[in-house]
Order: structure tokens, then sequence, then C-alpha cells
């Protein structure tokens, strides 16, 4: 099992308001609040190389700025065209206040 990877504070994240980290060693990063539970994916589009933390969240789906694809946020499928690759998801651990990744696991 690898080790944790902190991201940022659980206060960071509002419900439908998702946050784009950036972390060493990792590509750009999504953090999403989903009534009140979190996720991450990478945070690039993979159809069109947009940031889907300058999308629009609805629920669990966030929804690319630049051509309307989306993507289902537990799971990473696209759930919209043009989005016809997966975005990657995360492990994600919520831990006294904090939101960690496990790199590893999916």
């Amino acid at each position: 099992m690898s080790e944790l990877v902190k991201l940022c504070s659980a206060d960071d994240i509002s419900d439908d308001e998702p946050k784009r980290v950036l972390i060493d060693d990792f590509p750009p990063l999504a953090v999403y609040n989903v009534d009140g539970k979190f996720y991450v994916t990478d945070d690039t589009c993979t159809h069109g190389m947009a940031s889907l933390a300058e999308g629009y969240q609805e629920g669990d789906q966030i929804e690319c700025p630049f051509h309307g694809g989306a993507f289902d946020i537990k799971t990473g499928e696209p759930t919209a065209f043009p989005c016809s690759d997966p975005i990657k998801t995360y492990s994600v651990l919520e831990q006294d206040g904090d939101i960690y990744i496990q790199p590893d696991a999916t």
C-alpha cells in the first residue's frame, strides 16, 4: 500500500464547486464535494485538455467548460458527448479535516 498524499483541507471544498489542486509528481487534480463526500479525479478533460475544476458541477456530474462533455465524478466514466475516454479517479480519505488520496488505489 502506498503512502497517503495530502491535497487540501475539507473546508476548502464547497458543494458543487470543485477545486484544482497541484501536487508535485501528480497531474493536476480536481477535488469535489458531492453531498458531503469527497472525490478526486485528474483535472484535465480527456477530450479537450480543459480544467474540469473550471467546469460546471451538478451533483455527481462535472461538465467540461470547453465543449460541454461530462463525466461521472464517482467513476470517471464519460456521460455526455463529445467525451468518450474516462478520467482517472483516486481513492480518497478524509482524516482530521484534511483530504488525502492513496495514489495506487482507485
